[in-house]
């Protein structure tokens, strides 16, 4: 199956809030999965950040569907999701030494179609196999500060270069980092890549070959002294997959790492993405 990742990861995308009761809301950002099981049956996995859960006090959070009118026009249209049970256990899964969280859903139909199948996560040979290195130009789709891109709530679609060396293997550098300017409300959404690249060769030696995976999710930016240094941290998409595995088998086979956290690094989400309702 061929996806123009671009198109589909945007309509897979939605908005994570939490009215927080004074006339404000956290927001983060998450994205859909589609998972089969050896019964053949698919199942709808959200995925976001660890953190963007994490600080949300509250057992419900809101979910922003979109949905498509018959004049070609959309309508935005949040509906609650539950992330707690009435003891206030979280009911998403999450990566016992990554920040990524993902939980089974319930999406319209709409949504459950436009979830990206679980292939195109990266695998552990993925960047190896795209000869993926700094410099190569990857998107992310977001909402900074809880800004859409339209009334519609669609995400907003930004680009930056991979900022950092080495990049592979998975195990060794969970993370990677990104050149674009990171916002508070950025934190869960997908990072891709989509179209030719400039390192990637086909299978008669040629460059420019044309790749579509998605790499991993933003958990954090960087920042000095209070500044921020428009870096973004990318975690790999191989603790995604580890992550969804997990919903399936809690005792399923994690990988374990030691690497510091980036110094000067921020969540990008929580209460400071707080926006007015």
């Amino acid at each position: 199956m061929v996806l123009d990742l671009s198109v589909q990861l945007m309509q897979a995308t939605v908005q994570l809030e939490q009215p927080l009761g004074d006339g404000t809301r956290t927001v983060g950002t998450g994205f859909l999965i589609s998972e089969t099981s050896p019964d053949g049956k698919a199942h709808t996995i959200l995925v976001t950040a660890n953190h963007v859960f994490e600080k949300m006090p509250k057992d419900a959070a809101r979910i922003g569907y979109r949905i498509a009118n018959p004049d070609g026009s959309w309508s935005y249209s949040p509906q609650p999701l539950r992330i707690r049970d009435a003891q206030g256990h979280a009911l998403w899964t999450h990566h016992p030494s990554r920040d990524v969280a993902a939980i089974a859903i319930t999406a319209p139909a709409a949504f459950a179609k436009a979830a990206i199948p679980e292939d195109y996560l990266a695998a552990d040979d993925t960047f190896t196999k795209y000869n993926v290195a700094a410099g190569d130009q990857m998107m992310t789709l977001g909402f900074p500060r809880g800004l859409a891109a339209n009334a519609a709530g669609f995400p907003i679609l930004r680009a930056g270069r991979v900022a950092s060396y080495p990049v592979a293997p998975a195990r060794i550098f969970p993370t990677f980092l990104l050149d674009f300017s990171v916002f508070p409300g950025n934190s869960g959404g997908p990072v891709f890549m989509s179209g030719p690249s400039r390192h990637a060769v086909d299978d008669k030696g040629q460059g420019g070959q044309n790749v579509e995976f998605i790499a991993g999710l933003l958990t954090q930016q960087v920042e000095l002294n209070s500044e921020r240094l428009d870096i973004g941290i990318v975690t790999n998409a191989k603790y995604i997959r580890e992550t969804i595995a997990l919903i399936k088998d809690p005792g399923a086979p994690v990988t374990e790492v030691a690497e510091a956290a980036i110094s000067g690094a921020k969540a990008a989400s929580a209460e400071e993405a707080a926006r007015p309702e």
